[in-house]
């Protein structure tokens, strides 16, 4: 019984997931670009940097709104896999390995978010329904996925 319950709101909460998620990390770009709320300017002296924090900016306000989610949601993941790889983790396979130990978790969690967000589309409560018709991949009929 409660678990009918539950799965009945799935894509809602999936919906939620996907715009509090792409709010946060539009929220870190805002952060990198601006230099606002605790956050330091990255500045075109450090392309990496610079870079990530327009994709995230951008990439974060996309997933958001569910606008080209997909593509967004795969950029983002991307993102988030390099930035762990190359900021964190360093290749090191001693304790620096583990994410708690490089203070990886953030980013190696959202790199595999948002490849599901990338498989999963945009869902409901998104401009991609409006846009284009995202196959329907829950099988009702609803269009929504």
């Amino acid at each position: 019984m409660f678990t009918r319950v539950l799965s009945s709101f799935a894509d809602r909460a999936y919906a939620l997931l996907r715009i509090v998620s792409g709010a946060m990390f539009a929220f870190h770009g805002v952060q990198k670009i601006l230099g606002v709320l605790g956050g330091e300017v990255a500045t075109s002296a450090d392309p990496l940097n610079f870079v990530g924090a327009w994709i995230e900016l951008v990439a974060g306000t996309a997933i958001a709104i569910g606008l080209f989610t997909r593509f967004a949601g795969f950029l983002a993941s991307g993102e988030m896999a390099v930035a762990y790889v190359s900021f964190h983790w360093k290749g090191a396979f001693d304790a620096n390995f583990f994410p708690g130990v490089n203070h990886g978790e953030l980013a190696l969690l959202y790199s595999f978010l948002f490849l599901y967000v990338a498989c999963r589309g945009s869902g409901r409560w998104a401009l991609d329904a409006c846009l284009c018709k995202e196959p329907d991949h829950r099988g009702d009929g609803t269009g929504t996925s």
